[in-house]
């Protein structure tokens, strides 16, 4: 048989998505235990979410959140940092610890034949860490030099810039690690944030990979016995102050690049128009075939990238184009996502341009769930945020549905250029 390779293979677009169930168990204190058993290998994930990012922290102590999590493995009444770590690597294990706006987590990757080993020690982390103040002091070091890096960098800056902007310097999203911040931080904050919102305080179980009832009664033995209080958290400061300034520039005489941020806030994944913007912020720059691309990128050669996404918090959202380019075209390059906005605004987007980005959206999202570790992300989404439990099996239904008229309306609606935040650090 001979291949005729003027013509396009045959394809089929994908329509529909089949995923594992997701057994939820409770342990015996009350935890819930989210299973999801994807036995391609034999490893596992495990990772333990508390409700302790920064939208608890105390006015007066900020940037607590952060140390108090990351210091979990620094210490504890019968071990050292050097024994953990050492203790980690005899199992070939690895812990990551992360805390954001809304939340922080331990997650353990290891062998499942070593989860009776490893929980041991994940109790003792949760329970009996000691903040030693000479790791305390190492961390806050490594962190001010890696700060001080960072806002030297027009990109980072304007990152931090246009969060503030959205949501207010003291409000969960819009409030950025600070050097003056870090230097003033004391352990006792530290600790304070602990004992307040990490120990004995609720947190969700999600167990990936290759994991069954063995892995739930291990579990139950070692987290299940642990004392829960049950009072609720209080939210400091919860009320976003958007500031009324749309247009900031921050100058860098001898930067010859500007970084420029436009967008606004927008919405989380549960408001009834987030399928509808989500393929509207594709077209326009969430991917590599985007308008603002082709404009921006490929026909003028102002950047090697720009991109529009739609970040979304447990409690708020918000839309972002980003690029960066020489300081001589930052006003052409504005003028020119403006212009593509308003066709979107003006203009019916092609048939065969929304079936190629749908396409495109849908192979993405199908890409991503080649792990037990990724679809166990996607479902987090969905656990976490009291979202529909059809979320995720109705998302590439959701997205064939927008029409050409959708996006229109879309853009039209929620893309008014003067109602859009727009940071410039380097200059015009």
């Amino acid at each position: 048989m001979v291949l005729d390779r003027t013509q396009s293979p045959a394809f089929q677009a994908i329509q529909e998505i089949r995923l594992p169930t997701v057994q939820t168990h409770r342990l015996d204190n009350g935890i819930p235990l989210h299973l999801i058993a994807v036995s391609h290998q034999p490893v596992l994930r495990l990772e333990c979410i508390f409700e302790a990012g920064t939208w608890y922290e105390q006015i007066e102590e900020p940037s607590t959140a952060f140390f108090a999590v990351k210091m979990l493995t620094e210490g504890t009444s019968v071990r050292s940092s050097a024994q953990i770590s050492e203790y980690f690597d005899r199992y070939g294990a690895f812990v990551e610890l992360s805390s954001g706006p809304d939340r922080a987590s331990v997650v353990i990757y290891c062998l499942t034949k070593f989860l009776p080993d490893i929980l041991p020690l994940l109790r003792e982390l949760l329970t009996e860490p000691t903040f030693p103040q000479k790791e305390l002091e190492d961390l806050r070091n490594i962190t001010l030099q890696n700060l001080r890096v960072n806002y030297e960098k027009n990109a980072y800056l304007a990152g931090v810039l246009f969060r503030a902007k959205l949501f207010g310097n003291d409000h969960p999203y819009g409030r950025s690690q600070r050097p003056e911040i870090i230097e003033q931080l004391t352990r006792q904050g530290v600790v304070n944030f602990y004992e307040r919102v990490i120990r004995n305080r609720p947190f969700q179980v999600i167990l990936a990979g290759a994991v069954g009832e063995n892995e739930v009664l291990l579990l139950n033995r070692e987290l299940g016995q642990l004392p829960i209080q049950t009072s609720e958290l209080v939210i400091v400061n919860g009320e976003a102050t958007a500031s009324n300034e749309l247009m900031v520039l921050a100058e860098k005489p001898d930067s010859i690049q500007s970084s420029i941020r436009i967008g606004r806030r927008l919405f989380t994944r549960s408001h009834p128009d987030f399928f509808k913007m989500l393929v509207t912020n594709e077209v326009l720059g969430g991917y590599f075939g985007s308008r603002l691309m082709k404009n921006i990128r490929e026909e003028k050669g102002f950047t090697y990238g720009i991109s529009s996404n739609m970040p979304s918090f447990r409690r708020d959202g918000y839309f972002l184009i980003g690029t960066d380019v020489n300081k001589e075209n930052t006003q052409q390059t504005i003028d020119e996502i403006h212009k593509e906005i308003r066709i979107l605004q003006s203009q019916l987007v092609s048939e065969g341009e929304l079936e190629t980005v749908k396409n495109y959206m849908a192979g993405e999202f199908v890409g991503s769930l080649n792990t037990p570790f990724e679809i166990a992300d996607r479902y987090k989404v969905i656990l976490l945020d009291g979202l529909p439990d059809d979320f995720l099996k109705n998302y590439i239904q959701r997205l064939r549905a927008i029409t050409p008229e959708d996006i229109l309306e879309t853009a039209t609606r929620y893309l008014v250029i003067e109602t859009l935040h727009e940071i410039v650090v380097g200059g015009k």
